[in-house]
């Protein structure tokens, strides 16, 4: 019997049509002989399709005219149920609603905001259905570029010196977040909204009226802000990694190549056609040595975020002294960085076979451990006696508490 895979993909995100496009050059990675694929295709409304028209890059021109011509589905987000469900009939809870595929393991191919933040993984694990890629924390953690530089600090991986802010604490202290900024890192800096991918929002600044102009573009696109000192002799590497936690291994390195101070959204993606096409040298042009300490801190990163399945981790090394940073983490990167994996000796097709392995072993794992325990205190001798605090059910049902008394 086949794998029935959902590929989930689109969204509701600023780099939707990157995600349709990675999603299609995974779905045309599967081996059909192990694997049926179902497309699940989210609109930037929020809405599921699934249907043959999806697999056709063409079809997406006319976003309205593909949808309409496709059949919407939702999951129950009820544990255990791992069926896609037409929504024709009745709704969601309806039981009137046909099964229209049942799955067996979830893709997500979904990029940056409400996609690749731990939003959708978090669903997933309400359903419990086994899925490749990160589960909730890492996803969230590896998104916010705030929150993933405060761990890997922590850790000990090298990051670049910043500061960061909230839109609302901007507005409110906007002259001492600036006077912190000069101080702390002077000019220039790179600005940009934590929790986007794919460059979009990012600025340079190299004065106080470039940076609250740039401020107040990032604002646009997140709530939280982050302010980095930049890097003026700068070479931008990726290292892919593939595995889990505990056991993983990282890919050759790239060097992706910029038209500018830094990697735009048109150097990423609009170069030719696709991730895979934007300009790039593979493998980077390093001395072994480099090479190696970027795996390890690639490694390191995967690692200390408690990443799953596939990544890319991105890092920069300054050109004047030699020092490499972490600059961000894709947990769910372009792609999937299959280009990376292939000059590493392992093929798409078998970079999605480890991906599905992964993602069945992790659910056997998670399954094995406890997460309720088969009581009801309710029915338990006592009432409501033995609570913790001295729970009481007042004369009206009302719960009342009783704090233990000191000595």
């Amino acid at each position: 019997m086949k794998i029935n895979v959902a590929v989930f993909f689109g969204g509701r995100s600023v780099e939707h049509e990157i995600s349709v496009i990675s999603a299609l050059q995974a779905i045309n990675a599967f081996n059909t002989d192990k694997y049926e694929v179902v497309p699940v295709y989210i609109s930037k409304q929020g809405r599921w399709f699934t249907g043959k028209q999806l697999l056709d890059i063409a079809n997406y021109k006319n976003m309205k005219a593909l949808t309409d011509n496709c059949e919407e589905v939702f999951m129950r987000p009820e544990y255990g149920d791992y069926n896609l469900y037409s929504a024709k009939t009745g709704g969601m809870f309806s039981k009137r609603n046909p099964v229209v595929a049942e799955l067996h393991i979830a893709l997500p191919v979904l990029h940056g905001t409400n996609c690749e933040d731990g939003t959708f993984e978090g669903l997933l694990d309400t359903i419990g259905i086994p899925y490749a890629g990160c589960d909730t924390l890492a996803s969230a953690n590896g998104m916010d570029k705030i929150t993933m530089k405060m761990i890997l600090r922590e850790c000990g991986i090298p990051v670049v010196d910043y500061v960061w802010t909230t839109d609302k604490q901007w507005q409110a202290r906007r002259d001492e977040i600036i006077d912190e900024v000069e101080r702390k890192l002077g000019y220039p800096v790179i600005v940009k909204p934590a929790n986007l991918g794919s460059s979009v929002g990012i600025g340079k600044a190299a004065n106080r009226e470039q940076l609250i102009e740039k401020v107040n573009e990032a604002e646009r696109f997140s709530t939280r802000i982050i302010i980095e000192l930049m890097i003026e002799q700068l070479k931008e590497i990726n290292c892919s990694v593939l595995g889990d936690a505990d056991d993983h291994q990282s890919s050759v390195c790239e060097e992706p190549l910029k038209s500018g101070d830094f990697l735009s959204y048109t150097d990423k993606y609009t170069a030719r056609s696709g991730m895979e096409g934007s300009s790039k040298r593979i493998p980077a042009d390093l001395p072994d040595e480099v090479t190696k300490r970027i795996q390890h801190i690639a490694g390191e990163t995967f690692r200390v975020l408690s990443c799953h399945g596939v990544s890319r981790v991105d890092v920069m090394i300054d050109e004047k002294d030699g020092n490499i940073y972490v600059n961000e983490i894709n947990t769910i990167p372009g792609s999937l960085s299959y280009y990376l994996w292939e000059e590493s000796g392992i093929s798409f097709t078998e970079l999605i076979d480890r991906l599905m392995a992964l993602a069945l072993k992790r659910k056997r794992e998670i399954d094995r451990k406890t997460f309720s325990y088969d009581s009801n205190i309710f029915a338990l001798g006592g009432g409501a006696k033995g609570a913790k605090g001295g729970m009481k059910l007042g004369a009206k049902g009302g719960a009342k508490y009783s704090v233990p008394r000191k000595n």
